[in-house]
Protein backbone atom coordinates (compact mmCIF):
# COMPACT_ATOMS: atom_id res chain seq x y z
CA UNK A 1 0.00 0.00 0.00
CA UNK A 2 2.78 1.98 1.06
CA UNK A 3 4.49 1.83 -2.22
CA UNK A 4 1.22 2.75 -3.82
CA UNK A 5 1.11 5.79 -2.14
CA UNK A 6 4.13 6.60 -2.72
CA UNK A 7 3.50 6.05 -7.01
CA UNK A 8 0.43 8.07 -6.79
CA UNK A 9 2.43 10.94 -5.15
CA UNK A 10 4.97 10.65 -7.68
CA UNK A 11 2.87 11.01 -10.53
CA UNK A 12 0.78 13.42 -9.07
CA UNK A 13 4.21 15.60 -8.45
CA UNK A 14 5.24 14.89 -12.69
CA UNK A 15 1.85 15.65 -13.71
CA UNK A 16 1.72 19.17 -11.93
CA UNK A 17 5.44 20.11 -12.99
CA UNK A 18 4.33 19.04 -16.26
CA UNK A 19 1.12 21.49 -16.24
CA UNK A 20 3.58 23.90 -14.62
CA UNK A 21 5.96 23.93 -17.28
CA UNK A 22 3.36 24.00 -19.67
CA UNK A 23 1.77 27.24 -18.21
CA UNK A 24 5.52 28.67 -17.90
CA UNK A 25 6.30 27.91 -21.66
CA UNK A 26 2.88 29.58 -22.25
CA UNK A 27 3.87 32.96 -20.48
CA UNK A 28 7.08 33.17 -21.98
CA UNK A 29 6.38 32.12 -25.24
CA UNK A 30 5.54 35.57 -27.49
CA UNK A 31 2.77 35.03 -30.60
CA UNK A 32 4.34 34.95 -33.42
CA UNK A 33 3.48 37.74 -35.97
CA UNK A 34 4.17 36.96 -39.53
CA UNK A 35 5.03 39.11 -42.40
CA UNK A 36 4.97 37.97 -45.66
CA UNK A 37 6.30 40.71 -48.75
CA UNK A 38 6.75 40.03 -52.67
CA UNK A 39 10.06 41.43 -52.93
CA UNK A 40 12.47 44.27 -51.29
CA UNK A 41 11.26 47.63 -52.53
CA UNK A 42 11.43 50.98 -51.03
CA UNK A 43 7.57 51.60 -51.41
CA UNK A 44 7.30 47.97 -50.06
CA UNK A 45 9.70 48.80 -46.82
CA UNK A 46 7.79 51.43 -45.87
CA UNK A 47 4.64 49.48 -46.26
CA UNK A 48 6.31 46.72 -43.40
CA UNK A 49 8.04 49.96 -41.77
CA UNK A 50 4.34 51.31 -41.14
CA UNK A 51 3.31 47.42 -39.95
CA UNK A 52 6.11 47.30 -36.91
CA UNK A 53 5.06 51.04 -36.34
CA UNK A 54 1.18 50.26 -36.10
CA UNK A 55 1.79 47.57 -34.22
CA UNK A 56 4.24 49.07 -31.62
CA UNK A 57 1.37 52.14 -30.67
CA UNK A 58 -0.83 49.70 -29.78
CA UNK A 59 1.41 48.32 -27.23
CA UNK A 60 3.15 45.38 -29.22
CA UNK A 61 6.89 45.15 -29.88
CA UNK A 62 9.08 42.89 -31.41
CA UNK A 63 11.01 40.79 -28.93
CA UNK A 64 9.05 42.29 -25.84
CA UNK A 65 5.48 40.98 -26.21
CA UNK A 66 5.41 39.29 -29.75
CA UNK A 67 7.78 38.19 -32.25
CA UNK A 68 7.86 39.14 -35.63
CA UNK A 69 8.90 36.89 -38.12
CA UNK A 70 9.54 38.40 -41.99
CA UNK A 71 9.66 36.41 -45.09
CA UNK A 72 10.73 38.33 -48.45
CA UNK A 73 10.17 36.25 -51.38
CA UNK A 74 12.79 38.79 -53.80
CA UNK A 75 9.96 38.14 -56.52
CA UNK A 76 9.72 34.54 -56.41
CA UNK A 77 6.50 33.23 -56.56
CA UNK A 78 7.28 29.55 -55.68
CA UNK A 79 8.99 31.60 -52.53
CA UNK A 80 6.17 33.09 -51.46
CA UNK A 81 4.22 29.93 -51.66
CA UNK A 82 7.12 27.96 -49.56
CA UNK A 83 7.13 31.04 -47.13
CA UNK A 84 3.97 31.23 -46.92
CA UNK A 85 3.87 28.25 -45.73
CA UNK A 86 6.32 28.28 -43.61
CA UNK A 87 4.69 31.09 -41.38
CA UNK A 88 1.68 28.64 -41.23
CA UNK A 89 3.52 26.10 -40.06
CA UNK A 90 5.16 28.06 -37.69
CA UNK A 91 2.19 28.84 -35.94
CA UNK A 92 2.11 32.21 -36.48
CA UNK A 93 -0.79 34.36 -34.25
CA UNK A 94 -1.43 36.76 -37.73
CA UNK A 95 0.31 37.35 -41.06
CA UNK A 96 0.24 40.27 -42.55
CA UNK A 97 0.85 40.09 -46.65
CA UNK A 98 2.13 42.88 -48.75
CA UNK A 99 1.56 42.96 -52.30
CA UNK A 100 -1.48 41.06 -53.92
CA UNK A 101 0.63 37.62 -54.56
CA UNK A 102 2.11 37.35 -51.18
CA UNK A 103 -1.61 37.34 -49.78
CA UNK A 104 -2.99 34.85 -52.21
CA UNK A 105 -0.12 32.59 -51.41
CA UNK A 106 -1.01 33.07 -47.71
CA UNK A 107 -4.74 32.74 -48.26
CA UNK A 108 -4.07 29.21 -50.27
CA UNK A 109 -1.96 28.64 -47.20
CA UNK A 110 -4.30 28.56 -44.55
CA UNK A 111 -8.12 29.24 -43.71
CA UNK A 112 -7.74 29.43 -40.24
CA UNK A 113 -4.87 31.75 -39.41
CA UNK A 114 -5.82 35.22 -39.59
CA UNK A 115 -4.28 37.52 -42.62
CA UNK A 116 -3.85 41.12 -42.89
CA UNK A 117 -3.76 42.75 -46.09
CA UNK A 118 -1.04 45.29 -45.87
CA UNK A 119 -2.64 47.58 -48.92
CA UNK A 120 -4.12 45.79 -51.39
CA UNK A 121 -5.56 47.29 -55.17
CA UNK A 122 -8.43 45.15 -55.41
CA UNK A 123 -8.89 42.74 -52.66
CA UNK A 124 -12.53 41.52 -54.13
CA UNK A 125 -11.28 41.33 -57.60
CA UNK A 126 -8.46 39.18 -55.94
CA UNK A 127 -10.66 36.79 -54.29
CA UNK A 128 -9.16 37.48 -50.83
CA UNK A 129 -12.22 39.02 -49.74
CA UNK A 130 -16.28 38.03 -50.79
CA UNK A 131 -17.49 41.19 -49.34
CA UNK A 132 -15.13 44.51 -47.77
CA UNK A 133 -18.10 45.36 -45.26
CA UNK A 134 -17.99 41.82 -43.97
CA UNK A 135 -15.15 39.67 -45.11
CA UNK A 136 -16.43 36.84 -43.04
CA UNK A 137 -13.34 34.46 -43.53
CA UNK A 138 -10.23 34.63 -42.18
CA UNK A 139 -8.72 38.03 -44.47
CA UNK A 140 -9.09 41.45 -43.62
CA UNK A 141 -6.74 44.77 -43.91
CA UNK A 142 -6.63 47.17 -45.91
CA UNK A 143 -7.77 48.47 -49.18
CA UNK A 144 -5.45 51.04 -51.27
CA UNK A 145 -8.18 53.43 -52.82
CA UNK A 146 -6.26 55.38 -55.48
CA UNK A 147 -7.54 58.93 -55.97
CA UNK A 148 -7.27 58.60 -59.42
CA UNK A 149 -9.64 61.61 -60.73
CA UNK A 150 -6.96 64.08 -58.41
CA UNK A 151 -4.05 62.40 -59.90
CA UNK A 152 -5.65 63.04 -64.07
CA UNK A 153 -6.39 65.89 -62.80
CA UNK A 154 -2.78 67.12 -61.28
CA UNK A 155 -0.83 65.79 -65.14
CA UNK A 156 -3.72 68.53 -66.87
CA UNK A 157 -2.30 71.12 -64.53
CA UNK A 158 1.09 70.58 -65.18
CA UNK A 159 0.20 69.80 -68.98
CA UNK A 160 -2.55 71.81 -69.88
CA UNK A 161 -2.66 71.56 -73.28
CA UNK A 162 -1.97 67.56 -72.76
CA UNK A 163 -2.66 66.10 -76.00
CA UNK A 164 -2.46 61.70 -75.38
CA UNK A 165 -2.10 60.35 -71.71
CA UNK A 166 0.16 57.32 -71.39
CA UNK A 167 -1.05 54.66 -68.62
CA UNK A 168 1.12 51.39 -68.36
CA UNK A 169 1.29 48.58 -65.88
CA UNK A 170 1.57 45.12 -65.46
CA UNK A 171 -1.08 43.08 -67.05
CA UNK A 172 -0.78 40.27 -64.34
CA UNK A 173 -1.21 42.77 -61.18
CA UNK A 174 -4.75 42.76 -60.50
CA UNK A 175 -4.31 45.64 -58.03
CA UNK A 176 -2.95 47.69 -61.40
CA UNK A 177 -5.73 46.40 -63.39
CA UNK A 178 -8.50 47.60 -60.94
CA UNK A 179 -6.31 51.06 -60.31
CA UNK A 180 -6.32 51.20 -63.66
CA UNK A 181 -9.75 51.11 -64.59
CA UNK A 182 -10.72 53.87 -62.16
CA UNK A 183 -8.17 55.99 -64.60
CA UNK A 184 -9.87 55.28 -67.26
CA UNK A 185 -13.38 56.63 -66.05
CA UNK A 186 -11.22 59.95 -64.73
CA UNK A 187 -9.89 60.50 -67.66
CA UNK A 188 -12.87 60.47 -69.42
CA UNK A 189 -14.91 62.46 -67.25
CA UNK A 190 -11.72 64.64 -67.76
CA UNK A 191 -11.35 64.98 -71.15
CA UNK A 192 -8.06 63.38 -71.19
CA UNK A 193 -7.25 61.04 -73.98
CA UNK A 194 -5.64 57.92 -72.09
CA UNK A 195 -3.79 55.74 -74.25
CA UNK A 196 -3.04 52.00 -72.81
CA UNK A 197 0.23 50.00 -72.31
CA UNK A 198 0.85 47.10 -70.59
CA UNK A 199 4.00 44.59 -69.46
CA UNK A 200 4.03 40.82 -68.56
CA UNK A 201 7.41 41.39 -66.44
CA UNK A 202 10.12 43.53 -66.18
CA UNK A 203 12.04 42.70 -69.11
CA UNK A 204 9.63 43.96 -71.44
CA UNK A 205 9.63 47.11 -69.66
CA UNK A 206 12.69 48.88 -71.84
CA UNK A 207 10.78 48.21 -75.33
CA UNK A 208 7.48 48.98 -73.81
CA UNK A 209 8.04 52.15 -72.89
CA UNK A 210 10.24 53.32 -75.74
CA UNK A 211 7.32 52.53 -78.19
CA UNK A 212 4.65 54.10 -76.00
CA UNK A 213 7.26 57.38 -75.01
CA UNK A 214 7.43 57.85 -78.99
CA UNK A 215 3.21 58.38 -79.39
CA UNK A 216 2.46 60.52 -75.84
CA UNK A 217 3.03 63.44 -74.07
CA UNK A 218 3.48 62.38 -70.86
CA UNK A 219 2.94 58.79 -68.73
CA UNK A 220 1.03 57.82 -65.77
CA UNK A 221 1.99 54.66 -63.82
CA UNK A 222 -0.90 53.13 -61.31
CA UNK A 223 0.25 51.82 -58.33
CA UNK A 224 2.61 48.94 -59.82
CA UNK A 225 5.32 46.44 -57.99
CA UNK A 226 6.93 45.43 -61.36
CA UNK A 227 7.26 49.00 -62.74
CA UNK A 228 8.54 50.78 -59.39
CA UNK A 229 11.24 48.00 -58.76
CA UNK A 230 12.42 49.15 -62.38
CA UNK A 231 11.62 52.89 -61.91
CA UNK A 232 14.94 53.72 -63.58
CA UNK A 233 14.00 51.91 -66.90
CA UNK A 234 11.19 54.07 -67.05
CA UNK A 235 13.11 57.32 -66.34
CA UNK A 236 15.82 56.91 -68.49
CA UNK A 237 13.81 56.19 -72.01
CA UNK A 238 11.57 59.50 -70.45
CA UNK A 239 14.48 61.60 -69.84
CA UNK A 240 15.65 60.64 -73.61
CA UNK A 241 12.70 62.14 -75.06
CA UNK A 242 12.30 64.74 -72.31
CA UNK A 243 9.01 63.76 -71.00
CA UNK A 244 7.11 63.65 -67.49
CA UNK A 245 6.37 61.14 -65.72
CA UNK A 246 3.63 61.05 -63.12
CA UNK A 247 3.56 57.55 -60.62
CA UNK A 248 1.51 56.07 -57.90
CA UNK A 249 3.80 56.44 -54.73
CA UNK A 250 6.16 58.49 -53.18
CA UNK A 251 9.12 56.38 -53.39
CA UNK A 252 8.58 56.23 -57.40
CA UNK A 253 8.39 60.02 -57.29
CA UNK A 254 11.89 60.13 -55.69
CA UNK A 255 12.57 57.98 -58.69
CA UNK A 256 12.64 59.89 -61.41
CA UNK A 257 8.95 61.02 -61.02
CA UNK A 258 7.67 64.45 -61.48
CA UNK A 259 4.73 64.57 -59.46
CA UNK A 260 1.88 62.54 -57.71
CA UNK A 261 -1.10 62.77 -55.45
CA UNK A 262 0.40 59.73 -53.53
CA UNK A 263 -1.23 56.96 -50.90
CA UNK A 264 1.19 57.19 -48.31
CA UNK A 265 2.71 53.30 -48.26
CA UNK A 266 3.96 54.05 -44.66
CA UNK A 267 0.56 55.17 -44.03
CA UNK A 268 -0.92 51.83 -45.26
CA UNK A 269 1.47 49.88 -43.02
CA UNK A 270 0.49 51.38 -40.33
CA UNK A 271 -3.19 51.37 -40.51
CA UNK A 272 -2.47 47.32 -41.49
CA UNK A 273 -0.30 47.10 -38.31
CA UNK A 274 -3.07 48.70 -35.80
CA UNK A 275 -5.89 45.97 -37.93
CA UNK A 276 -3.30 43.16 -36.84
CA UNK A 277 -3.10 44.33 -32.92
CA UNK A 278 -6.92 44.19 -33.29
CA UNK A 279 -6.74 40.67 -34.21
CA UNK A 280 -4.09 39.79 -31.73
CA UNK A 281 -6.84 41.54 -28.80
CA UNK A 282 -9.62 39.17 -29.54
CA UNK A 283 -11.30 40.23 -32.78
CA UNK A 284 -12.15 38.25 -35.62
CA UNK A 285 -10.81 39.02 -39.25
CA UNK A 286 -14.39 38.05 -40.59
CA UNK A 287 -16.01 40.51 -38.60
CA UNK A 288 -13.86 43.40 -39.40
CA UNK A 289 -14.51 45.73 -42.49
CA UNK A 290 -11.73 46.17 -44.80
CA UNK A 291 -9.99 50.30 -43.90
CA UNK A 292 -10.32 51.94 -47.56
CA UNK A 293 -7.40 53.89 -47.15
CA UNK A 294 -7.63 57.32 -49.44
CA UNK A 295 -5.40 59.93 -48.23
CA UNK A 296 -3.74 61.55 -50.57
CA UNK A 297 -0.54 63.42 -50.12
CA UNK A 298 0.92 65.74 -52.42
CA UNK A 299 4.54 64.92 -54.04
CA UNK A 300 7.07 66.98 -55.64
CA UNK A 301 10.15 65.92 -57.79
CA UNK A 302 10.86 69.55 -57.81
CA UNK A 303 14.57 68.44 -59.52
CA UNK A 304 12.85 66.25 -62.06
CA UNK A 305 10.37 69.54 -63.06
CA UNK A 306 13.15 71.53 -63.75
CA UNK A 307 15.42 69.06 -65.39
CA UNK A 308 12.52 68.38 -67.83
CA UNK A 309 11.51 72.57 -68.27
CA UNK A 310 8.77 71.82 -66.49
CA UNK A 311 7.01 75.11 -64.94
CA UNK A 312 5.40 73.61 -61.40
CA UNK A 313 2.28 75.18 -60.23
CA UNK A 314 2.49 77.23 -57.62
CA UNK A 315 -0.36 76.48 -55.46
CA UNK A 316 0.72 72.74 -55.76
CA UNK A 317 4.14 73.35 -54.91
CA UNK A 318 3.33 75.45 -51.97
CA UNK A 319 0.49 72.47 -50.68
CA UNK A 320 3.55 69.82 -51.34
CA UNK A 321 5.77 71.71 -49.13
CA UNK A 322 3.39 72.60 -46.87
CA UNK A 323 1.16 68.81 -46.36
CA UNK A 324 3.24 66.75 -48.85
CA UNK A 325 6.87 66.20 -49.59
CA UNK A 326 9.50 67.81 -51.77
CA UNK A 327 12.77 66.34 -53.59
CA UNK A 328 15.30 69.05 -54.24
Amino acid sequence: MKRIMGYIIIGIVVIGGYFGLLRLHQQTTKPVVGILTMMHHPALDQIQQGVVAGLAEEGYRNGKNIKIEYQNANGDQGNLNTMANKLVNDHAKVIVGITTPACQALANATKDIPIVMGGIGDPVGAGLVKNEKHPEGNVTGVHDVNPSEQQIALVKKFIPNIKTLGAIYTSSNTSSESQYRTMVKAAHKLHVNLKTYTIANANELNQTSQTMLSKVDAVIVPSDNTIAGSMGVLVKNADAVNKPVFPSADTMVKDGGVAYISLSQYGQGKAAGKITARILKGEKPGQMAVNNYHHGEPVLNLKQARKLGIKVPADFQREAEQHGTVFK
